[in-house]
C-alpha cells in the first residue's frame, strides 16, 4: 500500500516511472491502468493551473484537479501555488493534441484519492510508515504520508524530551518514520505519532556508561538543576551550574545512572557550539505493527509514557 502510493518524489526517478512517461503509447497504457505517475510542477498559471513535465511532454493539472479538497474549498490556494519547482503525482485522465503537440490530462486530485481511500482501508494503529516531512508549525510537524496526502504529528508525540518547536527534529524534505496513533474514516483523517519509535528509556540507556562526557542540549533551567537531553527520548538531571541557559549544547559528565528511578544524573562540563540543523535520528524500530509501548524500565517506581495502539 505504501510502496504504491509513496510520498511525492520518492517515484520521480524510479525506472517504472520514467519508462512510463516515456511516450505516448506509455501514457496511454498509465491511463487505461489509473498508473500514479510523478513529474515536476513547472509553473502555476493565472488560473492556478499546473503545468507539469511528463517525460518529453508538458501535461496540464486543472486547478480543481490540483489537490483534494480545492473543488469543494476545504483546501487553501496554497497546496497548489507550493508544488511549483516540486514533483507531484498524478493519474493520466487524457491525452490531448494542443498547438500540434501531445497534452497529457492529468488529475492530482484522483493520485490522492486512491491513496487516501487505499490507506483509510489497510491501515491500522500500530502500523510503521514512511512519510516525508513538508512544513513545519509551533503545534507540529505536517507530513505527507502518500501521493501529499497530508498527516500531522503533534509536538508531544514528536519524541519524549520535550522540545519547543519541531525545528529542533525534523527539517522540511526530511524523509521520517511514523507510527499509525488512530483513523478516522467518516473525517479522512490519519493521526500519527514518532516518539515510540526512538526507543524506551532502557534502548536509550544502553548507549551509556557513568564515567562518560557526552554532548546534550539544555531543554530546560530550574533552580535544583538542569534538564540535558542526551537522545531525543532520553535526559538527565545536571546540577545546578552558572550561565547554563535552554537550548545550549553542552558537555556532559554522567556521574550515575538509575533505572529504578529513571534518572540519570549528570554533571555539566562546558558549552559547545551549536548544531546547524537538528541532530540525525536514530529509530528502534522501522517497520513492523507496534501493539504497546511502555517507555519506563521494568521495575521502575515511576509510571512514565505509555501507548496502547487499538
Amino acid at each position: 500500500m505504501t510502496s504504491r502510493y509513496p510520498p511525492e518524489g520518492r517515484l520521480l526517478h524510479t525506472p517504472e516511472n520514467e519508462a512510463a512517461c516515456a511516450s505516448a503509447g506509455t501514457l496511454r497504457r498509465a491511463m487505461e491502468e489509473k498508473t500514479v505517475l510523478e513529474g515536476v510542477a513547472q509553473l502555476c498559471d493565472e488560473s492556478h493551473n499546473l503545468l507539469v513535465s511528463v517525460g518529453p511532454f508538458t501535461g496540464v493539472i486543472p486547478r480543481e484537479e490540483a489537490a483534494l479538497g480545492i473543488a469543494e474549498g476545504t483546501t487553501r490556494e496554497i497546496a497548489i501555488l507550493s508544488r511549483v519547482g516540486r514533483p507531484v503525482c498524478f493519474t493520466v485522465e487524457g491525452l490531448e493534441e494542443a498547438d500540434g503537440a501531445l497534452r497529457p490530462r492529468l488529475s492530482r486530485r484522483r493520485a490522492q484519492r486512491a491513496a487516501l481511500d487505499a490507506m483509510l482501508a489497510g491501515l491500522r494503529p500500530g502500523m510503521i510508515i514512511p512519510a516525508v516531512v513538508t512544513h513545519l508549525e509551533p503545534f507540529g510537524a505536517f507530513v505527507d504520508i502518500g501521493c501529499g496526502v497530508p498527516s500531522l504529528i503533534g509536538i508531544e508525540n514528536i519524541s519524549v524530551s520535550r522540545i519547543p518547536h519541531p525545528g529542533q527534529r525534523f527539517r522540511v524534505g526530511q524523509a521520517v518514520c511514523a507510527a499509525v496513533l488512530d483513523l478516522d474514516p467518516r473525517a479522512e483523517r490519519i493521526y500519527l505519532t514518532h516518539r515510540e519509535l526512538l526507543g524506551t528509556w532502557a534502548e536509550n540507556a544502553a548507549r551509556f556508561q557513568p564515567g562518560m562526557t557526552v554532548p546534550g542540549i539544555v531543554r530546560g533551567v530550574k533552580d535544583y538543576g538542569a534538564f540535558v537531553e542526551l537522545t531525543p527520548n532520553l535526559s538527565g538531571l545536571a546540577e545546578r551550574k552558572a550561565g547554563l541557559a535552554e537550548g545550549q549544547r553542552v558537555s556532559v559528565y554522567i556521574k550515575a545512572i538509575l533505572p529504578e528511578r529513571m534518572k540519570i544524573k549528570l554533571l555539566a562540563i562546558d558549552t559547545l557550539p551549536p548544531l546547524e540543523g537538528p541532530a540525525p535520528l536514530e529509530y528502534f524500530i522501522t517497520q513492523g505493527r507496534l501493539e504497546k509501548w511502555k517507555y519506563a524500565p521494568p521495575g521502575c517506581v515511576k509510571v512514565g509514557a505509555e501507548t496502547v495502539f487499538s
